[in-house]
């Protein structure tokens, strides 16, 4: 026969890994997570920026174009 463990045991001892996990987070984001510097972020964004109005002129020129030919032959 196995132990039986009481249903309040087997709570407290689930809100306290979900505690541990949460703790862990935490630490991590704090102390071990390296941030970019404002700088940094900057010009990530401005590439992401160029990058996404880029995509967007080549879709919509592609979009254009084949909306133009698709006329010709209504």
């Amino acid at each position: 026969m196995g132990v039986r463990i009481s249903p309040l045991v087997q709570k407290d001892n689930k809100m306290e890994k979900i505690k541990n996990m949460w703790n862990q987070s935490v630490d991590e984001l704090l102390n071990k997570v390296t941030w970019p510097t404002w700088d940094e972020l900057r010009e990530s964004a401005i590439i992401v920026l160029i990058a996404s109005l880029v995509f967007a002129l080549m879709v919509w020129g592609l979009d254009d174009g084949l909306n133009f030919f698709y006329s010709l032959f209504k």
